[in-house]
C-alpha cells in the first residue's frame, strides 16, 4: 500500500455492497488504503441485477486494495453477529461503518401504499432501517473501546420529501432520527455519525434498462443521466468524511454528496461534480411518466 493513502491501518465495513453505491463505497474506501469488509447476498450473476460478492472482491482488488466481502442476509441477526464476531477476530478493531443495505424497492413503483403487501413495509423498515441500528448496535462497543469512529448512514431527500412511496420515506426519516440520535449518545466517545444523500446514481440494475440515444445522450425511462452520478461518487464522499481530521464538526447531520464534493474538493470519475438541483429541475419540468410515478407528480 502508498503510505501516503489517507485510510492505510484503518478497518471499514460496508453493508450491501454487492452493486450500487455500497460497491462504489466499498471499492473507494479500499483505494484510500482502508481494509474493507463488505457484506452481500448474491452469490450468483443476475442479467436483471449485475453484481456479487466476488464481483465487488475482484473490482477491489483492481483499485490496489484490500476486500474481504462476506456472504450476509441483513435479515437474519445471527449472520450480523457473525460478520462483527470476524471483524473484532480478525482485526480487534473497527473505524468505519457504512450502513447502506436495504431491499429491493422495484414492487413499489407506480402503486400506492394500500396496494403494496405490508411484507413491502417489513422489507423496508426490517432492513433499511432496522439493519443500520442493529450494525451501528454491534459497531458501537469497537469505537468506543478505541474512543474513535464514523458510522455513515445512506439516506436520501427521500426523509423530507415524497420520493418512491410511503414506506420508502418513513424508512429514510427513520434513517435521519437514528443518525442525529446515534450521535447524541456516541460523540462523548469520539464517533461521529452522518448521513449521506446521494443524487439519482448510475448503478449496475438501472443501466441494463438504459437507453444510448442518436445524439449520445444515456436516458432511463425517458430521463436524462447527464447528471446522474456514478456509485464511486459517494464513495469518494465517504472517504472525504472519514479522512475528515475533526468529523465530528458534521456529525449528527445529513449532506448531499455534492455539497460535500464542493466541500473537500473531490469529483466523480470523470472529473464533474454530478448537480443533482439540476436533475431535480429536469423533473420538474416535465417528468416521463414513469418517473411521476416514482415521484409522486
Amino acid at each position: 500500500m502508498n503510505s501516503q493513502q489517507p485510510l492505510e491501518g484503518q478497518v471499514a465495513l460496508v453493508t450491501g455492497a454487492s452493486r450500487g453505491i455500497g460497491k462504489g463505497i466499498a471499492i473507494e474506501l479500499a483505494a484510500a488504503g482502508a481494509r474493507v469488509y463488505f457484506t452481500a447476498r448474491s452469490m450468483e450473476e443476475d442479467p436483471e441485477r449485475p453484481g456479487t460478492v466476488a464481483a465487488t472482491e475482484k473490482a477491489i482488488r483492481e483499485a490496489g486494495g484490500q476486500g474481504v466481502g462476506i456472504r450476509c442476509d441483513h435479515h437474519v441477526d445471527a449472520e450480523v453477529d457473525e460478520v462483527f464476531a470476524r471483524i473484532r477476530a480478525d482485526e480487534e478493531r473497527l473505524d468505519i461503518l457504512v450502513n447502506n443495505a436495504t431491499a429491493e424497492m422495484g414492487a413499489m413503483v407506480g402503486k400506492k401504499f394500500w396496494q403494496l403487501p405490508l411484507s413491502m413495509w417489513d422489507d423496508l423498515i426490517g432492513v433499511g432501517l432496522r439493519s443500520h441500528y442493529v450494525a451501528s448496535w454491534h459497531a458501537a462497543p469497537l469505537m468506543i473501546e478505541q474512543g474513535r469512529g464514523l458510522i455513515v448512514n445512506v439516506s436520501s431527500h427521500g426523509s423530507r420529501e415524497y420520493l418512491m412511496g410511503v414506506s420508502y420515506g418513513v424508512g429514510k426519516a427513520g434513517v435521519e432520527k437514528l443518525t442525529t440520535d446515534l450521535a447524541h449518545e456516541l460523540g462523548e466517545h469520539g464517533v461521529a455519525v452522518t448521513s449521506i444523500w446521494p443524487g439519482l446514481c448510475k448503478s449496475e440494475n438501472r443501466l441494463v434498462h438504459a437507453e444510448t440515444q442518436p445524439d449520445g445522450r444515456v436516458t432511463l425511462f425517458g430521463l436524462d443521466l447527464s447528471y446522474a452520478e456514478t456509485p464511486h461518487f459517494p464513495g469518494r464522499g465517504v472517504v472525504a468524511l472519514a479522512s475528515d481530521p475533526d468529523p465530528m464538526k458534521r456529525t449528527g447531520q445529513a449532506f448531499w454528496v455534492a455539497d460535500l464534493a464542493r466541500d473537500y474538493g473531490f469529483t466523480d470519475i470523470d472529473g464533474s461534480i454530478p448537480d443533482a438541483e439540476k436533475l431535480h429541475e429536469q423533473l420538474k419540468q416535465g417528468a416521463p411518466e414513469f418517473w411521476r410515478e416514482v415521484l409522486g407528480g
